[in-house]
């Protein structure tokens, strides 16, 4: 590999550049943790229910916050050291944990939900952008945030440099603005329904907790299939893991507790309307908005590695060119619509996906970790990969139509009733991380004898 390289490669068959530091990378991660989804998702954690309205407390709605972002911030750090590891992307990666030809099917799950993702982050961007300059098309701001974002992906090293340099501090001296504002205004009561529409007690129902957690891990969750396609450019795996789990879960439960804060201050005007009515709000709620282009600009450029998993010689440079032009499509004909429908469905995937991939990496014995175009496949790992799927399913079937139905029924077949205690994430994580375990001794043992 050449040192004056500086720059992401192009095809899969060139060198990876390890350029990144700690620092680089805590920017990144710091600044995807702080999304103005985070701001407007707060109030799903408190809604943690099909119908929408609040079910738990301001202070069980935060640990629940803080107990899933610290749990997503350690999943990320985790799917964050193998691309450091080995230097390949994050999808690329599970042909060594699946085979080649099967690593293709999360692949394709994951281009579609980084897609999806990419289309809400444009999405969220123009509606901001509407409250913040008092209105104008809304097609408008949409196309510029989605040219900025197609910008960033032809240099996305450069990027992340950037970040740090310059973006990162205007983040913080936001942030900082704005807690001392809604601090000075007051802080809300914990045991009542910090919603616009919420009056009287409102009770913590903690056997809705940990549906409440998943829902805030499930935003952590969404990086973790693209964490390696960053930290295959890290100078080490430490660097890796404690940026990726720490930057990232510190800065969005900083961003969710001051989502927290906004909500209970909502008047009914607009969204964001609680960040831009304060002294000099609408300055500093600019540099969320300008810097919100970072979370689509990450989503695009992973969907073009996970496209290359599939088309390994395609130059990324057009790949992300054309889903830059995808998603500001798609970005203008959809709305926001079943959000948490699509957070539990994302999250129901790939934390399953994450355990398997944990007990074959770390806790098998040392071998060559095979993601050539030839990788043999494992219908081993996928077979563990669904039974963590089917336990989070069990646990909670989440609210995206059809799909829901069935696992409600497949309760009822199974006289499965679910309880308080049962956090889907953690015990999805752990059976498809204990089925892997075990399907991979037996797998070594065979092949011993």
């Amino acid at each position: 590999m050449s040192s004056g390289v500086r720059e992401a490669p192009l095809t899969l068959d060139q060198p990876t550049p390890k350029v990144l530091s700690f620092w680089d990378q805590s920017a990144f991660w710091a600044n995807l943790g702080v999304s103005l989804l985070a701001f407007s998702g707060a109030y799903t954690v408190l809604a943690p229910d099909t119908d929408g309205a609040p079910r738990i407390s301001l202070a069980a709605g935060m640990l629940a916050m803080i107990v899933g972002t610290v749990m997503g911030g350690v999943m990320l750090g985790l799917a964050a050291v193998p691309g450091a590891r080995t230097g390949r992307p994050a999808m690329v990666l599970l042909r060594g944990l699946f085979g080649a030809k099967l690593s293709y099917l999360p692949t394709v799950l994951n281009i579609a939900q980084l897609i999806g993702w990419g289309t809400f982050e444009l999405i969220v961007i123009g509606g901001a952008a509407r409250e913040l300059f008092g209105g104008g098309p809304q097609w408008l701001y949409v196309v510029a945030a989605g040219l900025l974002t197609t910008a960033l992906t032809i240099w996305p090293l450069g990027s992340v440099r950037l970040l740090r340099r310059f973006v990162t501090a205007g983040v913080v001296l936001a942030l900082v603005w704005f807690y001392v504002q809604f601090f000075r205004a007051g802080l809300p009561d914990p045991t009542v329904n910090p919603g616009p529409s919420g009056s009287g007690p409102f009770g913590a129902e903690w056997n809705l907790f940990w549906v409440a957690t998943d829902a805030a891990l499930a935003v952590s969750i969404s990086w973790v299939p693209a964490a390696a396609d960053y930290t295959r450019h890290s100078r080490s795996e430490r660097a890796a893991f404690g940026a990726a789990s720490g930057a990232y879960a510190l800065t969005q439960i900083v961003a969710y507790v001051l989502g927290l804060f906004a909500l209970a201050r909502a008047t009914g005007a607009g969204t964001y309307g609680p960040f831009l009515t304060v002294t000099a709000g609408a300055v500093f709620f600019f540099v969320f908005v300008l810097r919100e282009a970072d979370q689509s600009f990450a989503n695009v450029y992973s969907t073009a590695l996970s496209i290359q998993n599939l088309l390994p010689r395609v130059d990324r440079r057009i790949l992300t060119i054309g889903l830059g032009a995808v998603i500001t499509v798609l970005a203008l004909c959809l709305n926001m619509q079943n959000y948490f429908g699509f957070l539990g469905l994302i999250g129901s995937v790939f934390v399953p996906l994450l355990g398997v991939l944990v007990a074959d990496f770390f806790l098998r014995p040392k071998t060559e970790w095979d993601t050539t175009e030839n990788a043999p496949s494992r219908w081993g790992m996928v077979a563990a990969w669904l039974i963590g799927l089917v336990v989070y399913q069990l646990i909670n079937p989440g609210d995206a139509g059809v799909w829901t139905r069935f696992w409600v029924r497949v309760q009822e077949l199974l006289h499965f009733t679910k309880q308080a205690w049962m956090s889907a994430s953690l015990l999805s994580f752990l059976a498809a991380l204990a089925a892997a375990w075990v399907i991979g001794r037996a797998t070594d043992l065979r092949h011993r004898t």
